[in-house]
């Protein structure tokens, strides 16, 4: 019997190519969110690739009642990644706009609050040693100017993470937070701006290859499929060209070595 993985914010982005990265090792996967066609379509994706199950459940992290009635239908599970969240605005925090700061930690903190909680008595259950993945970010442990509303949501998650590895320490779990810096998805940075194409694509401008979802799902993948007493409780991931939020380098990189690359 294959291992049970369950991705929140399953359809697209991070948690399609998580889905994606841990079937291919082997385990079933369950893919969670709140639009049924893109986690249908990463479902099918799957099970035409991988010879594993592969389900899509409709499912909205913040919504207490849909959470628990998902954990109900899906039943045991060995990996639970928390994926779903994202970000709304960048305005400075004299502009910030309170219902766009609720629904940031609706997603990224209740969110993760709902689904640990509702999850953890199957993965308890898990024969393998249950294993909890927090897709948090570099947010969550810097700030930004712009950002206050989305690193507070964040920092709020790693808060959480860091708790919940300490309650749940001489239990077979494993708790992992994964943080990445710049990633380049269709949806995270136009979700951010609105809408506005022209916002979304600046944030990437210039930058010598960001990050992109597989680049994150790998990182996931390698936690996951490490011995079960092997707990990596943090993995900061960011592209070469990021070395902190506000440091981002937008000219080429010489990777090749042919000279003519950035002095920097």
């Amino acid at each position: 019997m294959n291992p049970v993985a369950v991705i929140t914010g399953g359809g697209t982005g991070i948690g399609a190519a998580t889905a994606r990265r841990l079937a291919q090792d082997g385990n079933d996967v369950v893919v969670c969110g709140r639009r049924p066609e893109p986690l249908e379509a990463t479902a099918a994706e799957i099970r035409a690739a991988y010879p594993v199950r592969a389900r899509a459940l409709v499912m909205d992290v913040t919504d207490r009642e849909s959470v628990r009635a998902a954990a109900e239908q899906i039943g045991d599970i060995d990996v639970l990644v928390n994926n779903a969240g994202g970000a709304i605005g960048a305005e400075r925090v004299e502009d910030g706009k309170p219902e766009e700061w609720r629904a940031m930690w609706e997603s990224n903190v209740l969110g993760v609050l709902h689904v640990t909680q509702e999850f953890l008595p199957a993965l308890r259950r898990s024969r393998l040693g249950g294993t909890i993945v927090v897709v948090s970010s570099i947010a969550g442990l810097l700030v930004y100017e712009g950002g206050a509303g989305y690193t507070a949501a964040k920092h709020g998650a790693t808060a959480v993470v860091e708790t919940l590895r300490l309650e749940l320490a001489g239990e077979p779990l494993r708790v992992v937070e994964v943080d990445p810096g710049m990633v380049w998805t269709d949806g995270f940075s136009l979700t951010r701006f609105h809408g506005d194409q022209t916002k979304a694509d600046a944030v990437y401008a210039g930058v010598d290859r960001p990050l992109v979802a597989a680049d994150v799902a790998e990182c996931i993948a390698f936690c996951v499929r490490l011995p079960q007493h092997v707990n990596v409780d943090r993995l900061v991931v960011k592209p070469v060209a990021q070395a902190a939020p506000h440091k981002v380098v937008r000219t080429p990189i010489d990777w090749d070595h042919s000279g003519g690359g950035s002095d920097g």
